[in-house]
C-alpha cells in the first residue's frame, strides 16, 4: 500500500553500467556520511549499501555500479527518500540535514525521473486521501473499489503528463508501480478490514470481486519479474489460492501448500522468485521439517543457483525459530525501573508485542490491547509488551499517562537492539505467541485489533508441545 516501503529490484536486465552521485547537505550535519541502497537480489536478506563521507563544506561523491535500471534509497542519519538509477546516471543531489526527503532537489541526468517520483511521492503516498491506511479501509466493497479506480486513474494521468524525456525503463517501473499497487491493496482489501475494523465482522465480497485475478496478463507478466511489488502482489495471490482452498496460516502444512501451488500457477523467471520467498515465509512462520523438505526440493526450481545458497543461510539463521522452539530469553527495564525478563513468565501464555510509540499502526492497536487485557483478566496470560523506541520519555510518558494494560519493558537501540535482532523483527507491530514452557507456539498471531484474536488465544492455552514433532531430531 505503501511505495516507499517496498524494495523494488532492477526492472530490466540490462548491461552493467556506473552511476555516478554528487551533491551538498546544507545546514548543521547530523551525520558525516551520506549513503545509497540497493538490493538486487529481491531474496538478499540485506541491501548492498555504498557510502560517501561528507567533506568540510557538506559536499560528497560516491559512484556505485549497477546491473540495470534499480529502485534505490539514499539515507542520510533516520532520514531516507527513493531513487530510480540507471547505468549512466549522473545526479548533483543537494537537501537540507533536517529534512531529505522534503528538501532534496536533483539536477543532472536522471533527475527528471527522481523529481518525478519525489513530486509522485507527495501527491499520492504522502496524501492520506489516496492510501488504503487508515480511513478508507473502512468502506464497504463497491466505494472501496471506487477509491482504488479513481486513484489509478488520476495516477495513469500524471504519468502521461509527465512522460515526455522518461526512459522506457523508468516508464515501465511506474506503470508496474500503479498496476500493482491497485492489484494489491484489491486483494488484501477482505483480510485487512478485518484485522483493521475490528467493531464489524469480516465481509462478504460479492461473487465478482475477486474475478480481476483471472487476467492472465496480471498474473504472467514476464518484464516484471525483478518488480517488488509484482513480487508482493503474486504472493499475496497463492495465499489467497491456499486459503480459498481452505486452508489457515496457522495449519502446519500451509507454507508446503503455497509452494506447492507457486510451483502449478507460475512459470518463468517469477516462478523462483515466488517460491523462494514463500520458503522465507516458511523459515520465519512455519515448521522446521517441511521447510527443509521444500528447500530440498527448490535446488530443481533454481537451476542456475541463483537463489538456493541465499535461501540456504536464512534458513539456518531462522531454524531457532522454529514453532516448538525455546524463545530468546531476555531482559529488560520496565516503566517503573525494575528488570523483567521473560523467563519470570514460566508457566504462563506469553502474548508477546513489539511496538513503538512512533509507529501509527502499533498506537492504533492500543485500545484492542486493553480490551484484550479485560477479557483475559485473571487468566493465565501475561500481555508483554516490549518498546522499540529510542526515546525513553515518550514512551514512558505515553504507557504511564495512558495508564496502558499489561507488561511494558524498552529496548534501547530500536530494530537494532539485540533482542529485536534475537526475535527477527524487521517493523513493528510484531507478535509472537509463547507457550507456557516458553516455546514458540504462534509466530504470526493475530493482530491485537483482529476479532480472532480473542478465539485464537482461547484456543492457545494448554499447546505447550504441540509441535515439537515438527522440529528436526538432533
Amino acid at each position: 500500500m505503501v511505495w516507499v516501503g517496498l524494495l523494488l529490484t532492477p526492472v530490466l536486465a540490462l548491461a552493467q553500467g556506473t552511476v555516478v552521485l554528487t551533491g551538498k547537505v546544507s545546514g548543521r550535519p547530523s551525520s558525516d556520511t551520506v549513503a545509497v541502497s540497493v538490493r538486487e537480489n529481491p531474496l538478499e536478506a540485506h541491501e548492498q549499501i555504498t557510502y560517501a563521507r561528507l567533506d568540510s563544506k557538506g559536499e560528497f561523491r560516491l559512484a556505485l555500479a549497477l546491473q540495470g535500471p534499480t529502485r534505490a534509497e539514499l539515507v542520510y542519519d533516520d532520514d531516507v527518500t527513493e531513487l530510480f538509477l540507471e547505468p549512466g546516471n549522473q545526479l548533483d543531489v543537494r537537501f537540507k540535514s533536517t529534512d531529505l526527503a522534503g528538501t532534496v532537489r536533483y539536477k543532472g541526468r536522471g533527475s527528471e525521473a527522481n523529481a518525478f517520483l519525489a513530486e509522485m511521492e507527495e501527491k499520492f503516498v504522502e496524501n492520506e486521501g489516496f492510501q488504503v491506511l487508515p480511513d478508507n479501509i473502512m468502506f464497504y466493497e463497491t466505494p472501496f473499489l471506487e477509491f482504488l479506480e479513481y486513484r489509478r486513474k488520476e495516477e495513469l494521468k500524471f504519468l502521461e503528463n509527465n512522460a515526455d524525456g522518461f526512459s522506457q525503463a523508468f516508464k515501465d517501473f511506474v506503470r508496474a508501480r500503479i498496476t500493482y499497487s491497485y492489484a494489491n491493496d484489491r486483494l488484501t482489501f477482505q483480510d485487512l478490514r478485518e484485522q483493521v475494523v475490528a467493531t464489524e465482522g469480516r465481509l462478504k465480497m460479492s461473487p465478482t470481486y475477486y474475478d480481476f485475478l483471472k487476467d492472465k496478463s496480471l498474473i504472467e507478466n514476464p518484464s516484471a519479474s525483478q518488480n517488488g511489488l509484482y513480487q508482493e502482489f503474486l504472493l499475496n495471490y497463492i495465499h489467497y489460492l491456499a486459503t480459498s482452498s481452505g486452508k489457515q496460516r496457522n495449519d502446519p502444512d500451509f507454507y508446503q501448500v503455497c509452494y506447492e501451488l507457486a510451483g502449478q500457477r507460475l512459470s518463468g523467471p517469477i516462478k523462483p522468485i515466488v517460491m523462494g520467498r514463500i520458503l522465507k515465509e516458511s523459515f520465519r512462520f512455519g515448521h522446521i521439517k517441511q521447510s527443509a523438505t521444500m528447500l530440498n526440493d527448490y535446488r530443481t526450481v533454481d537451476r542456475t543457483n541463483q537463489y538456493y545458497p541465499l535461501l540456504m543461510a536464512d534458513y539456518e539463521l531462522h531454524k531457532a525459530f522454529a514453532i516448538g522452539a525455546p524463545a530468546p530469553d531476555f531482559r529488560l527495564i520496565s516503566t517503573n525501573g525494575d528488570t523483567t525478563s521473560l523467563r519470570q513468565f514460566a508457566g504462563k501464555l506469553v502474548y508477546l508485542n513489539f511496538w513503538r510509540t512512533t509507529s501509527g499502526l502499533a498506537l492504533r492497536d492500543l485500545p484492542y490491547a486493553a480490551d484484550l487485557a479485560k477479557r483475559f483478566e485473571g487468566k493465565n496470560i501475561v500481555f508483554l509488551n516490549v518498546a522499540l523506541d529510542e526515546n525513553e520519555g515518550a514512551w514512558k510518558q505515553l504507557v504511564v499517562s495512558k495508564k496502558l494494560p499489561g507488561m511494558h519493558v524498552r529496548a534501547g537501540g530500536g530494530l537494532r537492539s539485540a533482542v529485536a535482532r534475537s526475535y527477527g523483527v524487521q517493523d513493528v507491530p510484531t507478535y509472537f505467541l509463547l507457550a507456557e514452557d516458553g516455546t514458540f507456539l504462534n509466530t504470526r498471531p493475530k493482530r491485537l485489533s483482529s476479532r480472532a484474536a480473542v478465539d485464537e488465544i482461547k484456543e492457545s492455552f494448554g499447546k505447550a508441545n504441540t509441535y515439537s514433532s515438527t522440529l528436526e531430531k538432533k
